[in-house]
Formats: structure tokens, C-alpha cells, sequence
């Protein structure tokens, strides 16, 4: 038999649906199929909203280097803000398709919980062809519009990558920003995107519409050629539907003017236009690094460390403040690693990110267990800062996959020791496969640290974009109700100290309150915060560590999360109302929460307008006769006073129900929405009345 082609081609047409499953209350659903291969999603249609049979007609072309993999075809109904619904699957299996042939194909849709449930069948046609030559030179096919989401970077590389040349660097350019656009619209405003091009290789940039004043947050990378650097030509251009685009300026970056591994802010000017644009460029060296480049740095030199030593000693800590300390990150190697391609492997590169510096390695292709042996060197401009080490796949065609990542903040590295840290998801909050292997090293002047701490935060440009998340509402719902439960729970506790629950533990509340508010002096303040700032350190170094542990944090964010992380199949089960209500009670909860902190800001406020000026006239005689007591009367007695009364309400009255005046007062003044209910109602009535 002939020897089996390197790669297949496979063709795709997905052309329509067929009495699809019903997953909204409208008795429609918004379906959109998704495909897999070896467990890697490589296609999503577009969304096609409130239809069972809907029409797709959309073609990809996928390269698969076995037919053992079958094609897991998937079908979700799309909901805004909650979580997909699923529609049900089907496996399309490789090896029984004739090659070169187009088929047309009829995948009848199951769920595997409920095999006898009918839930439509999808048409597709499929062509599958054998392909020869290299596989690293076969370009993949893929669907021009599909797109994919980074946090961090879009790795969309040009179709022209040179086959016969490597390239020397990575120039990593970050659109942070526009100011003061020229104006292209009718309404004084334009929309305004920009594009980019150094050579062949190609970036636009998304639209933002209606504004002067842009804020991208974007990423793109570029593969360098040119030892010397090269130009980026970057235009921008006003969005006009059904007409051509108007040309708003240009600008131009020389990057041989520019120094490699570090972090340069741009504010460049736009020619032929209006306005600024303000970019973050990074010229990253490639793979092109020797053994006695990785060998020679600068805290392995006994010299030159002593040298940094002394630039951030303590009797230069008065010296360029914003000059805070060193980092230096040396990153060796990670060992098993997630497979992302098709082959069973992946081609990993690092990005090492400390504030809006970033720098990454080159790539080792087809590997599971890569070495980099790179050196990082970074300023930190603030201690408090956190290391970031992500690692990625390299796709030659489309966004860079995340395989894993690691944060370390710069105060809990111990310098010097080579640990191997695990992988983590993108929101740190559970782990993933594989471990990287790194070396620390920081060296900060803690004078210039401390002063540092009391200046505002250096803002990072560039920012995942926020979304609206049923499972981030639910976990910092959670995170505020634990918070506001030990509050609660603190006031019970003092409380019970006034209801004489434990005579004993009443009576030492009282005697310390006594001694506290008789000898009380403004410096006592700050020591009762100092006291449980020592205990907490004397617990700590004698080994009773009192705080929560990291990895029980992780397990309780992973419990919150479990609902929502779950497979397909635990999707399957969920409908649409169970999500609606878990997702309804948090919305109650935060509205009656808002609703009662604005009614007592507004109560505050109309007593002091005359909304009730009986109320205002009460409130007149009680300030009055508390200006008049308070100016007489020293206020450490009154205080005393009033903890006394506090104390021995109780036992004077046992069944005395226990009240707060204040609110008692506040109670009674309406808010804004109540006095609008009554004026209306009075404004009815007259009218009647009138009638």
C-alpha cells in the first residue's frame, strides 16, 4: 500500500439545521454549532438568533494529521450574560469518508443523558483530501472572520511567513489610547480604528464608536526580520457604514531608534490629521540567544551584584526615588505541559510581565517539556507589584492558545532559589497542566519601597475588557457577604456583651470600657491598632499562623465556581429558568441592599430640606439641646454616661426591648421615592376634589 499522506485536508460546508431543540421561553432558540478535534475546539459559526431551522452556509477547510480523531460537532443556544444552552452533539468519524469525494452528510443530534430525545439533525457537506509535503511548510485554511480572544496578545501572524528565513524578534506594540481626533462625522464625533503594517504582516485594530478620546487596551505582535529594526506604518481611519472609510492621520515608529528588551511609552503625533496616539512598543530578542548570553548576567557576577547592592542601600535611599529595586527572572524550562495541536503537542513560548513591562521567549516547536534558559532584567517601580509568567501555544494563523500561568508577587520571592511553580487557569483559581521552573532574584531599597506605597498605583494598560459574568456576580456576592457577616456577626458579639448573655464576659466588657473611656487619650487610637498587628506577629513567628490559608482560598473559589466550570454534560441538565433564578436572587439581594443605603442618604438629606417640618423642628430641639449638654458637660462623662445606661438597661428592665433612636428617627422621614408617591397621590386628590 502507498504510504500514508503527511496531513488531510477537510473541507467543510456547514450548510443548515433542522428542527433544532427549543431553548428559550419564546418557543425559539439562538443556535450556533461548534466544532472539535481531539478535544481542541478549530470552529464556531456565527450565531443565528430566534430560528429552529437555521441556514449557515458557512465553509473552513482544517488540516488533521490522522483520521483516528473523530469531528465532535456541537450545537449550543446563545445566551446574553448567562451561560449557553446545549442543543446537542454528534460525532462525524474521519475514516469512513472516501477521500476526494464531496459528501453530503446528515448529523442526527443526541444528548447523552437522554439518547432517546430527538433534538434535529444538522447538513453538512464534507470533502476529505490527502495532502503531501512538510507539515510545517502546509498552510492551514481557516475561515477569515474567525477570531479569537487573548487576554493579553493576538498572535495573528502574517500568511506570507517567510519559509526559508527565521525571524530575529518579536516587536510587541500595545494600542493603549487616543487624544483629540480629528472630528469626521456630521455629530462632531467619529469612529475611529487603526491599522498597522510592518512589512507584510497586517493588524486592525477593533472600532470604537462616538468618541475623540479612544481607549483600545489592544495587543498585536510582530515577527522581525531585520537585525536594524524596520518601521511601522500605523494609520487611523473613521469607521462609515455603506461607504468608504475616511482617513484621519498616520504616523510612523523607526524601531532602530528603540533599545531591545525594555518597555518604551510613545506618544506619537498623528501627520495629515489630528491628534495623539499613545503606544507601548517592546523590541523582544529571539531564540538567537547563546549559552554565554544566558551565562553572563549581571546578579551572577559577584562584582556587579555587589555593585547593585550598594546602588539600593539604605544610605541612598533618598536617590531617584521612583528607582525602587531590581527583578531578574531566569526561566529554564516547564515539564509536562497541556497538548494543544492536533499531534499531541504544542509549541510553547513564556510571556513574563511585571506592571506594563513584557517580554517573552522564543518558541520551542512540538514540545511538551521546553527549555528557554532566558534571563529577565526588570525595574520595579513598585514592591507591591506581581510577577506574571504565562505560558502559550503558537498557532501560525491564529490566536495564541493559553496553556497556563503563574503569579508571584515581587515580596514573596526568596532570591535565589530555582523552584518549579504549577500552572494555573487564567483567573489563578485552579490549577492547570504542567509546572515551570524559574529563579528569582530582587534586590529593592525598602526606604524608597515604603515611601512608594503611599503614592497612587501605576495603571496597567493592558486589561482584559469587562463582561458581564453570572459567575463573577455570584462569587463577589459571596466575597461581600462573608464580609459584611463578620461585621454582623462582631455587632452580635458586643451586643451580647450589653444583654448580659455571659454575666462574666459583661462584667469584663463593662470594667474595660470604664478604665478606657476614663483614662482615654487620642494616642490610645493608634496603639489599639497596633495591638492586634503584634499579636498576629507573635502568633505567626511562634507558628500558630492565624491567617487563611492560600489553598484553602483556592478551594473555596473553586467551590463557587464548580456550578459554572462543570462540562457539557452538567450544561445539559441546567435550563433556562434554574439559571435565571439563582441569578435573580443575587439581583433581589443587591437591589434591596441599594435600595436601603439610598433610602437612609436621602432621609438624612430631607431632614435637613424641611421635607417634614415637624421632623426638622425635632431635630432643631435635639441638636440644639446636644450643643448646649455637649459644651457644658466634658464629653468623656457623656460617654460614660451613655455606656452605663448601655450596660444596665438590662438588668434595670429584663424584658426592655432594646432599640437605636437614630434610626428610629430616620425611620420616620421619607425618602425621595416616598415623598414623589405622596405628592402624587395629593396632587390626584386635588384634581378631584376640583372635579
Amino acid at each position: 500500500q502507498p504510504p500514508s499522506p503527511a496531513m488531510y485536508q477537510l473541507d467543510i460546508v456547514l450548510k443548515k439545521g433542522n428542527s433544532l431543540a427549543i431553548r428559550d421561553r419564546t418557543g425559539t432558540s439562538d443556535p450556533y454549532v461548534k466544532f472539535k478535534v481531539a478535544g481542541k475546539e478549530v470552529f464556531r459559526s456565527k450565531t443565528i438568533h430566534k430560528n429552529l431551522n437555521p441556514v449557515w452556509d458557512e465553509r473552513v477547510s482544517l488540516l488533521v494529521e490522522t483520521l483516528k480523531d473523530p469531528l465532535y460537532v456541537k450545537v449550543f443556544d446563545y445566551d446574553f450574560g448567562l451561560q449557553d444552552d446545549f442543543m446537542g452533539s454528534a460525532y462525524l468519524h474521519l475514516e469512513s469518508l472516501e477521500h476526494q469525494r464531496t459528501l453530503d452528510v446528515t448529523l442526527d443530534l443526541k444528548d447523552p443523558q437522554y439518547p432517546e430525545n430527538n433534538l434535529g439533525s444538522l447538513e453538512l457537506a464534507v470533502t476529505l483530501s490527502p495532502k503531501e509535503g512538510d507539515v510545517r511548510d502546509a498552510t492551514m485554511l481557516l475561515r477569515r472572520n474567525w477570531k479569537r480572544s487573548s487576554k493579553y496578545q493576538s498572535m495573528r501572524l502574517s500568511d506570507v511567513h517567510r519559509k526559508a528565513q527565521l525571524w530575529r524578534g518579536i516587536v510587541s506594540i500595545s494600542l493603549i489610547e487616543g487624544r483629540s481626533l480629528q472630528p469626521m462625522d456630521a455629530n462632531g464625533l467619529s469612529d475611529p480604528y487603526v491599522k498597522f503594517r510592518m512589512g507584510h504582516q497586517k493588524y486592525k485594530s477593533k472600532t470604537i464608536s462616538k468618541t475623540l478620546n479612544p481607549q483600545w487596551r489592544e495587543q498585536f505582535d510582530f515577527h522581525m526580520y531585520d537585525e536594524q529594526g524596520g518601521y511601522v506604518d500605523i494609520t487611523v481611519w473613521d469607521k462609515d457604514a455603506g461607504k468608504k472609510d475616511d482617513f484621519m492621520g498616520r504616523c510612523t515608529i523607526n524601531l532602530s531608534h528603540l533599545s531591545k528588551e525594555h518597555t518604551h511609552k510613545l506618544d506619537l503625533p498623528l501627520e495629515e490629521g489630528e491628534g495623539v496616539l499613545v503606544l507601548l512598543v517592546t523590541l523582544t530578542a529571539s531564540a538567537a540567544v547563546s549559552i554565554s548570553d544566558l551565562s553572563v548576567n549581571m546578579l551572577d557576577d559577584p562584582q556587579e551584584r555587589h555593585q547593585i547592592m550598594q546602588r539600593y542601600s539604605l544610605w541612598r535611599s533618598f536617590n531617584n526615588l521612583k528607582d525602587v529595586g531590581v527583578v531578574q527572572v531566569k526561566v529554564i524550562r516547564a515539564e509536562g505541559l497541556m497538548a494543544a495541536d492536533v499531534t499531541g503537542k504544542s509549541d510553547p513560548f513564556c510571556v513574563v510581565e511585571l506592571s506594563n513591562d513584557r517580554l517573552q521567549t522564543h518558541t520551542v516547536y512540538k514540545n511538551l517539556n521546553p527549555e528557554w534558559n532566558k534571563v529577565f532584567t526588570f525595574n520595579v517601580k513598585d514592591i507591591h507589584s506581581v510577577l506574571e509568567v504565562t505560558v502559550y501555544d503558537e498557532d501560525r494563523d491564529r490566536s495564541a492558545d493559553f496553556l497556563g500561568k503563574v503569579a508571584i508577587p515581587l515580596l514573596n520571592i526568596q532570591n535565589g532559589e530555582r523552584k518549579a511553580y504549577a500552572l494555573k487557569s487564567k483567573e489563578l483559581t485552579g490549577p492547570t497542566k504542567g509546572v515551570i521552573f524559574l529563579e528569582i532574584d530582587v534586590i529593592f531599597n525598602a526606604v524608597k519601597a515604603g515611601l512608594g506605597t503611599l503614592i497612587p498605583i501605576e495603571q496597567k494598560y493592558i486589561e482584559e475588557e469587562p463582561r458581564v459574568s453570572k459567575q463573577m456576580l455570584l462569587q463577589n456576592f459571596n466575597r461581600v457577604r462573608r464580609c459584611i457577616m463578620f461585621l454582623i456577626n462582631t455587632g452580635c458579639y458586643i451586643n451580647s456583651c450589653f444583654e448580659w448573655d455571659s454575666p462574666q464576659r459583661s462584667i469584663c466588657a463593662f470594667v474595660l470600657f470604664v478604665i478606657v473611656v476614663w483614662n482615654f487619650e487620642l494616642y490610645m487610637i493608634p496603639l489599639a491598632l497596633l495591638l492586634p498587628l503584634a499579636w498576629n506577629y507573635i502568633l505567626i513567628a511562634s507558628g500558630k499562623d492565624t491567617r487563611q490559608d492560600v489553598q484553602a482560598v483556592e478551594d473555596l473559589l473553586e467551590d463557587e465556581d464548580e456550578d459554572f466550570d462543570k462540562d457539557d454534560k452538567d450544561s445539559e441538565r441546567k435550563g433556562f429558568m434554574n439559571k435565571l433564578y439563582a441569578i435573580q436572587d443575587v439581583c433581589i439581594s443587591v437591589q434591596n441592599a441599594l435600595d436601603e443605603v439610598a433610602s437612609y442618604g436621602e432621609r438624612i438629606k430631607n431632614t435637613f430640606n424641611w421635607t417634614v417640618p415637624f421632623l426638622s423642628w425635632l431635630a432643631i430641639v435635639a441638636f440644639g439641646g446636644a450643643t448646649i449638654i455637649i459644651y457644658f458637660i466634658p464629653l468623656r462623662y457623656i460617654v460614660l454616661a451613655w455606656g452605663v445606661n448601655k450596660f444596665t438597661k438590662k438588668l434595670r428592665d429584663p424584658y426592655i426591648i432594646d432599640n437605636n433612636e437614630l434610626l428610629d428617627f430616620l425611620s420616620r422621614v421619607p425618602s425621595d421615592v416616598q415623598v414623589v408617591g405622596e405628592l402624587s397621590t395629593f396632587i390626584s386628590a386635588s384634581s378631584f376634589i376640583s372635579f
